[in-house]
């Protein structure tokens, strides 16, 4: 399969989806509480993790291998969460495949575009020449050097395996990443609807989904409600599992 996906619990598929420069180990822990109710599926995007590299990028290819997976698993219905760049996806493939997602999570972001705003990472990433790397450490004083906090170098360095006994390596295709960054950030075509249950959930102090932004997500999920975890950021699940997960399985639930 060209999708590495960790499978646990019994019950009603849903399909988790991390964000850019995410694996799907990010959310093991959330996993295995969704599991007790739900057959989780999380996944690692293209690029990704240990899922196949390609030479494509964009939110569009990377629904259509969703939807490839779920069909390779029987899978005829879901629910779909995904954070960030996952959160992206999911709403490309609820759009474009709505017959296959029965309820919508999308975590703090919007369906319009956004700006480049990872270059720091991705100047940081490209500095380093791997091949030279003996110890994980010296990956993390390059992200010092580059000013990125403990948050951000711990989530990176996540990213750096053993490709050999001598050799480490990026699990994520960065060469590709670094090449078409700008493909992710496009927004979801106008045109493009979804009218099924959708929950926007969002980081009080992230700024990726703005109060203001509301009116034009209505029109293209037109029964999407809104919900907030006070005082986190962009990485809300991690920074508040237990709001998280409260306020996700009431609305799956």
């Amino acid at each position: 399969m060209e999708l590495f996906v960790n499978e646990m619990g019994e019950g009603f598929p849903l399909i988790i989806m991390h964000g850019l420069f995410g694996i799907s180990d990010n959310w093991v822990s959330l996993g295995r509480k969704y599991a007790t109710d739900f057959k989780v599926y999380l996944v690692d995007l293209p690029n990704h993790g240990r899922s196949a590299h390609y030479d494509e990028f964009d939110t569009p290819f990377m629904a259509s291998k969703i939807n490839e997976f779920m069909e390779e698993k029987g899978i005829e219905k879901a629910y779909i969460m995904g954070h960030s760049l996952g959160g992206k996806v999911a709403m490309q493939l609820a759009c474009l495949y709505p017959e296959k997602v029965e309820k919508l999570i999308v975590a703090d972001i919007g369906p319009k575009a956004y700006p480049i705003h990872h270059q720091t990472i991705l100047l940081a990433l490209n500095s380093i020449d791997t091949s030279k790397l003996k110890l994980r450490s010296e990956a993390d004083e390059v992200f010092v050097k580059y000013g990125l906090d403990e948050g951000t170098r711990q989530f990176l360095l996540k990213n750096l395996y053993w490709k050999t006994p001598e050799q480490l390596d990026w699990r994520f295709n960065l060469k590709v990443i670094t090449e078409k960054i700008s493909e992710v950030g496009k927004a979801l075509p106008a045109d493009y609807k979804f009218e099924k249950e959708t929950l926007f959930i969002r980081g009080g102090a992230s700024g990726y989904v703005r109060d203001e932004d509301w009116p034009a997500i209505r029109r293209q999920f037109p029964i999407a409600v809104l919900d907030t975890i006070e005082g986190v950021g962009h990485w809300l699940h991690a920074q508040n599992p237990q709001e998280y997960y409260t306020k996700t399985m009431s609305f799956l639930k």
